[in-house]
């Protein structure tokens, strides 16, 4: 199957013992997608226009012509995580693909939705919380409440950090693991720009008795640019209910709690169109103190994300 990313496509398929591969999708015969190939029974990917053949890592053989040489595709790394396959050059070290438990959680599922926007807007949707009554119906505050939330960022020079905590909206749902409206919504991430990713942790608290409430969420999201106009959205949900006794409603909350998270990011989903055209300079816009993690998340994806997309480009044609 072909995918895209970041404008560039690749073929993944299996090998015969069910290994994942990926290569980049072009042969270098005449250029054909290999991704409209088939794999041989041997396990090698063969071109459906003149059946050229590949292993997984990239090695080529002509039918026509046994002994061409120069017949190699690029080759990437791949990994195997979490229900979903990872993809690097294989320059990047192994140590940077993507890894994460969090201890006394349970995993609930993954989520992956297509967003028609560019990375920086879809981005930008994710680094602050002032649009949660406007465009969210079910976790957080709404718009009466807008006054009433605490705030804080730190810029760092890898990554930034937020908080945000407010009153919670009323939820029929919410109140099944025992949260109440009025309750306090806490929302903390940690963005990370290699690759794009932020991991989000929510959890709820009495305000009167400052008693935390059972359910913990922990989601990383990764922002994979598929083309410079659309982005994919991969989440990961985990969850905990806190006290020995809930945790037998664990195997009821997990579903529960991935429906929860596609939910709200449908909603982003289908918002996201209206304001794709946004350009990436924020120059003449209006900002407030709740964009102060978009500015410096801008800095990063240029410097960091960006930066390293460009050396990579540079290494490639100075390859060709």
């Amino acid at each position: 199957m072909r995918v895209t990313l970041a404008g560039q496509h690749y073929a993944l398929f299996r090998d015969r013992a069910g290994r994942a591969a990926a290569l980049v999708d072009r042969c270098p015969h005449r250029f054909a997608p290999l991704s409209r190939g088939r794999v041989r029974a041997d396990g090698r990917l063969a071109c459906a226009y003149h059946g050229w053949s590949f292993d997984t890592k990239g090695h080529g053989r002509s039918p026509a012509q046994p002994a061409l040489s120069r017949c190699d595709v690029a080759a990437m790394q791949v990994v195997e995580r979490h229900g979903h396959v990872w993809i690097a050059s294989p320059q990047v070290p192994a140590s940077r693909m993507p890894s994460f438990e969090f201890e006394g959680y349970r995993f609930c599922g993954s989520v992956a939705l297509h967003f028609d926007a560019p990375l920086h807007v879809v981005f930008d949707n994710f680094s602050e919380d002032e649009h949660t009554p406007y465009v969210h119906t079910r976790l957080g505050w709404i718009e009466r409440d807008v006054d009433h939330l605490n705030f804080s960022s730190e810029n760092l020079e890898d990554r930034t950090t937020v908080h945000y905590d407010g009153p919670q909206r009323p939820s029929r749902t919410a109140r099944l693991f025992g949260i109440r409206p009025g309750d306090i919504f806490h929302n903390d991430w940690v963005t990370r720009f290699d690759p794009v990713h932020t991991v989000y942790t929510t959890h709820w608290r009495d305000p009167s008795s400052g008693t935390v409430r059972p359910p913990s969420i922990k989601s990383p999201i990764f922002f994979v640019p598929e083309t410079e106009t659309t982005t994919w959205l991969h989440a990961f949900v985990w969850a905990r209910l806190r006290t020995r006794g809930d945790r037998i409603l664990e195997p009821l909350f997990a579903p529960v709690a991935r429906l929860m998270a596609m939910l709200e990011f449908r909603d982003d989903a289908r918002f996201i169109g209206t304001v794709k055209d946004t350009p990436f300079d924020l120059k003449g816009m209006r900002l407030g103190k709740l964009d102060k993690p978009i500015v410096h998340n801008h800095k990063l994806l240029r410097s960091i994300y960006l930066a390293e997309g460009e050396e990579r480009r540079r290494l490639s044609v100075a390859g060709s």
